[in-house]
């Protein structure tokens, strides 16, 4: 169950950072236009969503033809040097316009964004909490960090401080962001804060924007779809093991800059099977384009079999704590409130995927 919760989560994470690269594409063309064009261009500004997210996609069809690129550390390095410029770019932004308005005055308001209906409410607060889930989840890599560990000091030890200072650093980092965001933009700060309208100076939104793009194209292979690659060819390479289409590979010589390769070994079926799983993948990015509602839901799927059941269970089964115990039973408790919270964010997500399905003039619109 946790293998295919792992498996659609990053899988789904795919979809979502195909939305969120998008929105930043959109961000800095329509920026470029109001430099050209001044504010009153009005409409005339507004980025082809479409043709920008099949653009992002066309490159990682490129770069999952590159061999070990899971391998690159200098790819790795740029990915989380350009996360760091785009995070505090984004604080400062938020903190920079908040202060422009006089800085007396919240943008928000203590009840929060003003909905139609109660009901509305609700499944903004389910969706919200989803957004949070996803955002807070690291169990995808965590597994994979622990195992390349060297002890001693025993991985365990080393995980447990390392997700300590991960967690508060991102805790007080994420709470900065939010309450930024929220004092300048209240209930209008969208779901991609470097998105939003009149933030800061049209360069630095740019180069923020600029930053994020290229982060998401490097955690996309590297962290997300690399693994999804190996799955589903290992599967294939069992399904057909005799098929000379799975086994057979061509060596082309190429000049690469900073990859230290001289030539490339490109194989038929990962050409088609990486390009066929990227294709899905932007064919839903497509179909639902809705950035905050993306998120929840994944957030809704991932949370609760990969950050609370697993790691509870195999804390029951190593500490050997015995069913029916007062600690089994608090256990028991935290993780059937979180699965039942789980499932109400997912419902909230699900409404607002089907909400805004309706309420879309065209099925392919990004919404940030």
């Amino acid at each position: 169950m946790c293998g295919v919760a792992q498996y659609v989560n990053l899988w789904g994470t795919m979809v979502g950072y195909t939305i969120t690269a998008t929105i930043s594409m959109a961000a800095i063309r329509q920026a470029d236009c109001l430099r050209r064009d001044g504010a009153g261009a009005g409409a005339r500004c507004d980025a082809p969503g479409t043709v920008l997210m099949l653009a992002f996609s066309v490159v990682q069809v490129v770069l999952s033809q590159f061999p070990g690129l899971e391998h690159i550390t200098w790819l790795s390095v740029v990915a989380a040097a350009m996360s760091f410029a785009y995070s505090f770019a984004g604080l400062g932004l938020s903190v920079g316009h908040w202060v422009s308005r006089g800085g007396g005055g919240l943008g928000g308001r203590v009840a929060g964004a003003a909905a139609a209906s109660s009901t509305r409410k609700l499944w903004n607060v389910l969706l919200a909490l989803g957004n949070i889930a996803f955002a807070y989840t690291f169990a995808e890599v965590l597994i994979e960090i622990q195992d390349t560990l060297k002890s001693p000091p025993p991985e365990n030890r080393t995980m447990k401080k390392a997700a300590m200072y991960g967690i508060g650093a991102t805790t007080i980092f994420y709470i900065s962001v939010g309450c930024a965001g929220y004092a300048a933009f209240g209930s209008n700060a969208p779901g991609n804060i470097l998105a939003a309208g009149g933030l800061g100076p049209l360069w630095l939104v740019d180069i923020a924007n600029m930053c994020l793009i290229l982060h998401l194209i490097g955690a996309y292979q590297q962290v997300y779809a690399q693994p999804v690659f190996a799955s589903v060819e290992r599967w294939a390479a069992s399904r057909w093991p005799e098929a000379k289409f799975m086994s057979s590979a061509y060596t082309v010589s190429v000049s690469i800059p900073l990859l230290q390769r001289g030539s490339v070994t490109v194989a038929p079926h990962k050409l088609v099977l990486r390009t066929a799983i990227v294709g899905a993948t932007t064919a839903v990015a497509l179909a639902i384009p809705f950035f905050n509602a993306v998120l929840g839901l994944l957030g809704a799927f991932s949370f609760w079999p990969l950050t609370v059941y697993f790691p509870i269970s195999m804390h029951i089964a190593q500490g050997k704590i015995a069913r029916g115990t007062k600690w089994w039973c608090l256990l028991q408790a935290l993780s059937m409130v979180c699965l039942v919270i789980s499932v109400a964010v997912g419902v909230g997500s699900v409404t607002d995927i089907v909400d805004s399905l309706k309420a879309s003039s065209s099925p392919f619109k990004i919404v940030g």
